[in-house]
């Protein structure tokens, strides 16, 4: 017997940890607080595209040979990111941890367990979205980013977005909301809004890191909210 969506989205709930009884719409603010520059950073030069390379792909290979800050010095792998380059919705985190580090993809481990999880609850997955770090490379001890990093790596997000051009950006916690919007904000005072950001001015929600997530399950029924928000503008004619 096969599996009605509605108990296919209960199901996925409860993995989230959520009650079910707790779930309820987001009505998305009708303004969007606007940030007119894109993340700042040089530009990434026109890819070399010799030997039938598609600029994705050199993109690609521009971040793995990247030594633009220290960060180069200690990582195992660069980790660029996963999913469909032609994605409507990109997430977007801090950096890489240690085991993103070691296999070169983002959020594996307990909160990349818990990430699929919340995005098959909006009937979504990895293959359906792309998944991105504002950090190409892992930091120390996994210690925030700096000014600095952020700054050098910029121009790589930047490129992703304006070649995946998503409809929606769903930014994963305070230090990457913080640097696509460019404020000091506290992520309390960012979420359950729309703003604009990237070079397209993109549409983007903010929400809680899995990591927090899995440290704060209460704060899980918030994040729902805002994965209903997201799903809701996804659903909007294009």
């Amino acid at each position: 017997m096969s599996m009605t969506e509605a108990a296919r989205r209960v199901l996925y709930l409860r993995r989230m940890g959520i009650d079910v009884w707790q779930r309820r719409s987001l009505a998305p603010a009708s303004g969007a607080a606007a940030v007119d520059t894109p993340l700042p950073g040089a530009e990434v030069p026109p890819p070399d595209e010799g030997g039938g390379r598609s600029d994705w792909q050199a993109l690609q290979d521009q971040v793995r040979e990247c030594r633009q800050c220290t960060l180069c010095e200690t990582r195992r792998n660069t980790v660029f990111g996963v999913g469909s380059p032609q994605a409507d919705l990109l997430l977007i985190g801090e950096a890489p941890g240690a085991e993103e580090d070691r296999r070169g993809e983002p959020f594996v481990g307990a909160a990349g367990k818990l990430l699929d999880n919340m995005l098959r609850a909006i009937d979504l997955d990895r293959t359906t979205v792309f998944i991105a770090n504002v950090l190409k490379c892992r930091p120390p001890a996994n210690r925030d980013p700096r000014p600095e990093e952020i700054q050098a790596c910029s121009a790589y997000l930047n490129a992703q977005l304006r070649h995946i051009r998503p409809r929606v950006i769903l930014a994963l916690g305070k230090v990457s909301a913080q640097a696509l919007l460019q404020s000091s904000a506290p992520l309390k005072a960012m979420r359950e809004r729309w703003h604009a950001a990237g070079p397209e001015q993109t549409p983007m929600m903010v929400t809680y890191h899995p990591a927090y997530l899995l440290r704060r399950p209460d704060d899980k029924a918030r994040a729902w909210r805002d994965l209903c928000a997201v799903r809701d503008r996804l659903r909007e004619p294009a």
